[in-house]
């Protein structure tokens, strides 16, 4: 199919992780149950093309979502259950899920790919040293470095940006700024024509077990585990929900809000603005109810 033969790989599971992390040593992701959930039929070949396609439709077919810490469940990284809760279970997820599972397609496509940390220094008090509690990934094309992010939540670039300092970068939706200084790239995104710092990182490649050492205090962070988080990307707007309010942002238009009081209000967001398909755990009504008893106090 597309290219790849005419073996099809079926089902959530091809191939068994090596190791508690399995990332893609010995398991092969489902490309074409991937491709059918993101809504992509293009040319697989490893080209800026490709690259740009697969980096628009992720972020707007798979959300950003922290159901899991919020419930108690944990966030586990290895491929095969990344792709049955993001692909399969039609879940998403947060950061280091979604670039860990669209490292692994990128790979599997023949793309040259690393793995980096990252400091969130958006929402970050300042004077505060942020830790690192992002990842991004870089991907060569013919030579040329590009950024790739589709787990940044309510500000995920629609778009691949070229590591090229201080040049702004038009997307689909805001434009984007990357500029370096001693071995740091800082990026920046310009919302209602002022630059906001998101996030800085360096080329240093992250390891998988370092990966894991990240989640893990990610998955049990306060922020995480009380915070209600949702996001998803549509060609022309955002849509981001934070405990119980709905941001919905249309660049070089006034951003819209709308305050939800019920558990049956967030979960028809979580459904239906989101695209979520909410999991059968009983832990889930009782996370949110907590959410709507913070928000009307």
């Amino acid at each position: 199919m597309r290219g790849r033969g005419d073996k099809l790989r079926y089902g959530p599971h091809y191939g068994e992780p090596e190791s508690a992390v399995g990332m893609s040593v010995a398991f092969k992701p489902n490309i074409d149950a991937y491709f059918e959930r993101i809504g992509f039929a293009g040319s697989i070949a490893p080209t800026l093309e490709t690259l740009s396609q697969l980096h628009a439709l992720h972020p707007a077919a798979i959300p950003y979502e922290n159901l899991n810490p919020l419930m108690g469940a944990p966030v586990r990284l290895d491929l095969p259950n990344l792709q049955q809760k993001l692909v399969f279970d039609r879940r998403g997820g947060y950061c280091f899920e979604h670039n860990t599972l669209f490292r692994a397609i990128l790979e599997d496509l023949d793309f040259e790919v690393k793995m980096h940390g990252a400091r969130v220094i958006w929402g970050t008090p300042e004077g505060e040293e942020p830790p690192l509690r992002h990842i991004v990934l870089t991907a060569d094309v013919s030579g040329v470095s590009y950024l790739c992010d589709v787990g940044f939540g309510g500000l995920t670039a629609t778009a691949p940006l070229r590591m090229r300092n201080g040049a702004e970068q038009a997307t689909p939706l805001e434009p984007y700024r990357l500029t370096e200084t001693d071995g740091v790239w800082l990026v920046e995104v310009q919302v209602e024509g002022e630059w906001l710092k998101l996030y800085d990182f360096t080329l240093a490649e992250l390891g998988d077990e370092r990966l894991i050492e990240l989640n893990d205090i990610a998955d049990s962070s306060v922020f995480f585990t009380t915070e209600l988080l949702a996001a998803r990307i549509e060609k022309t707007r955002r849509l981001a929900l934070g405990n119980t309010r709905l941001n919905i942002h249309t660049p070089g238009q006034p951003s819209e809000a709308r305050l939800l009081g019920s558990v049956a209000e967030l979960r028809e967001v979580l459904t239906g603005t989101m695209g979520i398909a909410l999991p059968a755990d009983e832990r889930l009504d009782a996370a949110l109810q907590k959410i709507v008893d913070r928000g009307a106090a």
